[in-house]
């Protein structure tokens, strides 16, 4: 008989399609924890551990690979993350907890689990990836555990993750500067199925640290397109440019609290052609459109009804531009375009900080560029060349 964890009856209808729940690597390493904690100071051996998460959901997580000596227990947690397309599900998260003579309770990264190598995370430099919620949530079961037992020495807990040394290769980790593993993550305990909000929440971690760095003007490209668009054919820092996938709205709305003065975006046109009609999630899901903006302004520039028909009936973006551009129709509509985008992003942020977007497609190659790009441009470049000289100067 199947194991009960506690989420049989959580999911979410997604697609017409029932998504199960899971739980996050915070929630493996406090239930490896608290195993390895009641193991070493109780006496026996568990096969499973309860666990109450912050999202108030009591789980009950078994407890794999149980190490055992005098003064130390090993054990560990499958991650289980639902019906979410996560890399991490499957994998195996160990909590080592030892005895020590000095008081007190140190927590520590081992194998798998990332090192912080640059500011402006929610961990120091040098500290183990191990987010401040999953940090909390071993805490509290070593104490309670110690409480329990009596046990008034101090423990060192060693939390590690085998496989992470190459899963984290595979997440944001790198572009982060966390170098080693994966982080251990989660601040409700629990993993809800394709979560935009973990999404929207990563995001807001990279750019926080990039604002954390000196970064005032932010460079940000929504997908793949953009980044090697950006490479190949414009002279700004790549290396600086931070992705936003569908969250535009999103991004704009961090941006403003975090206190960012500006935004360049870098977008192709089949993703960034929906923000001239005040969309801000570009996701198919949310909304398309793609084709109805192209046809309202190139009728604007002169287009009759056939070509209006013909380019309804497209189905990519690129379709749509070769039509244009057979009528010379392409680059009066791209400039009226340029202007709804301008005007959507300003609208987005109450135009409290300056925003702007250069636009291409994989054809025609740049396609125009927006009121207040040519500025942040600038702004991005002087930037970047302040930001090298400091980092120039600290490397002496």
């Amino acid at each position: 008989m199947a194991h009960k964890t506690g989420l049989e009856d959580y999911y979410v209808i997604r697609g017409q399609k029932k998504m199960r729940f899971g739980y996050t690597t915070g929630s493996c390493a406090a239930a490896a924890c608290k195993g390895a904690c009641l193991m070493l100071l109780g006496g026996g051996q568990l096969t499973s551990v309860p666990l109450m998460t912050p999202k108030g959901i009591l789980l009950d997580l078994e407890l794999h690979d149980i190490q055992i000596s005098e003064d130390q227990v090993t054990c560990a947690v499958k991650k289980d993350a639902g019906d979410d397309p996560d890399t991490t599900n499957g994998i195996l998260v160990y909590a080592t907890v030892s005895k020590t003579d000095t008081a007190g309770i140190v927590i520590d990264g081992g194998v798998g689990v990332g090192r912080v190598t640059r500011p402006g995370l929610s961990q120091k430099v040098g500290k183990a990836a191990i987010n401040p919620v999953p940090r909390a949530m071993i805490l509290r079961e070593a104490e309670e555990a110690a409480v329990s037992h009596d046990y008034e020495g101090g423990l060192k807990i060693v939390i590690s993750v085998p496989q992470g040394v190459e899963i984290g290769k595979k997440t944001f980790n790198p572009r982060l500067g966390i170098t080693g593993g994966i982080s251990i993550l989660g601040t409700s305990g629990i993993v809800e199925p394709m979560s935009e909000k973990a999404l929207v929440e990563s995001i807001h971690v990279e750019m926080k640290q990039h604002f954390t760095q000196g970064e005032k003007y932010l460079l940000v490209t929504p997908g793949n397109y953009g980044a090697d668009y950006l490479r190949e054919h414009m002279t700004l820092p790549f290396e600086r440019n931070i992705k936003c996938s569908n969250y535009v709205g999103e991004t704009i709305d961090m941006a403003v609290d975090m206190g960012v003065k500006g935004i360049l975006f870098v977008a192709h046109i089949g993703k960034f052609v929906k923000v001239a009609a005040g969309i801000m999630n570009t996701h198919s899901h949310s909304a398309d459109a793609r084709m109805e903006v192209l046809v309202a302004n190139a009728l604007r520039v002169g287009a009759d009804g056939d070509t209006a028909r013909d380019i309804l009936n497209c189905n990519t973006t690129d379709e749509a531009l070769d039509i244009m551009h057979e009528k010379g129709l392409l680059e009066p509509a791209m400039e009226k375009i340029m202007e709804k985008i301008q005007f959507y992003l300003d609208h987005r942020s109450y135009e409290q900080i300056k925003l702007g977007a250069v636009v291409f497609n994989n054809v025609y190659g740049y396609l125009g560029k927006t009121r207040d790009a040519g500025k942040l441009i600038q702004e991005i470049q002087k930037q970047d060349e302040l930001l090298k000289s400091q980092e120039s100067m600290n490397c002496r």
